[in-house]
């Protein structure tokens, strides 16, 4: 029996979190047209390590040339259970220590010990619940995603439980009866095809981003870049992008983003990444920033002023 690539062992170097190959896909399928210039195909996964260390590259990608490309989210189905015999992680515990590591790597802040303390045993609701978020509305499915990654990451949240998803949902202004609806129906249906999609699309790993501009003309990013490496697939396929010139005052970036990791608001605004510390605890001790602070880092959000 062929041992199987453990979806939860991403790979640091190449910045992938990978699924096992289906030698029996189908030929991949062009993704549909964008209204912009570009599409972006975003292969994702609630739980994958990597993708949550693409953020800052993200965030960034939008604001500076979001007037330039679609981004399409899709779920990939990462961790559909633990049935697999895999040497290095056979187990939730396994988990624990490479996610403190990938933390450190990607510098953004992971707690493991969620695999000690209540370890998911699957993707797969979180997955259902953000098809079910998008049905409602894409934007609101995009925080929603954000939310429920802070949840697991820092917060050593199990987001297989509904109580979670729920909070989530109720925090981004999503319809909750209509969530739960949507996630017991279509939403299912939905996730399998993202998945079925994925591996007609030769999609192995998480995060994969497929750039394909108004001429079918196709770009590959697989695992987690940085911004330099996006920015040049968006000026090849697209020369005539222009980048936005968007505020970078602490204000305007959490108007934009309502929560920032240090990682993030050195990215987002230019400032050196020791700087930006230093920046946002004393936002903190001003009162206009609260602090979650983790192990392995921490995350900074406005203050909610009553």
């Amino acid at each position: 029996m062929q041992e199987q690539t453990n979806p939860l062992l991403c790979d640091i170097e190449s910045g992938l979190c990978e699924v096992a190959a289906d030698q029996n896909a189908p030929a991949p399928e062009t993704p549909k047209a964008s209204t912009k210039p570009l599409n972006i195909l975003y292969y994702t996964d609630p739980i994958c390590s990597s993708c949550w260390g693409i953020e800052p590259q993200l965030r960034k990608l939008k604001l500076e040339y979001g007037n330039a490309f679609e981004m399409e989210y899709k779920m990939g189905g990462l961790l559909k259970d633990w049935s697999y015999n895999s040497g290095q992680i056979s187990k939730p515990s396994d988990v624990a220590g490479h996610w403190d590591e990938v933390s450190v790597h990607y510098d953004m802040p992971i707690d493991g010990d969620i695999w000690l303390e209540d370890p998911l045993h699957s993707s797969y609701p979180p997955s259902i619940a953000f098809k079910a978020a998008q049905m409602q509305n894409k934007e609101k499915a995009i925080l929603f995603l954000r939310e429920i990654r802070e949840m697991v990451f820092l917060q050593k949240k199990n987001i297989t439980r509904w109580e979670h998803l729920e909070a989530a949902a109720a925090k981004v202004g999503l319809d909750i009866l209509q969530l739960k609806n949507d996630y017991e129906g279509k939403a299912e249906i939905l996730f399998h095809e993202d998945v079925q999609v994925g591996k007609e699309l030769s999609v192995r790993g998480f995060p994969t981003m497929i750039f394909t501009n108004a001429a079918g003309e196709q770009e590959f990013v697989y695992g987690s870049k940085p911004y330099s490496v996006l920015e040049s697939v968006i000026l090849k396929l697209y020369p005539a992008a222009t980048k936005l010139i968007y505020k970078t005052d602490w204000n305007s970036v959490f108007l934009k983003y309502n929560s920032l990791t240090a990682n993030e608001y050195a990215q987002l605004t230019g400032t050196e990444r020791n700087d930006s510390e230093l920046i946002l605890n004393d936002l903190t001790a001003q009162g206009k920033l609260e602090k979650l602070s983790t192990k392995n880092g921490v995350l900074w959000t406005v203050k909610n002023i009553h």
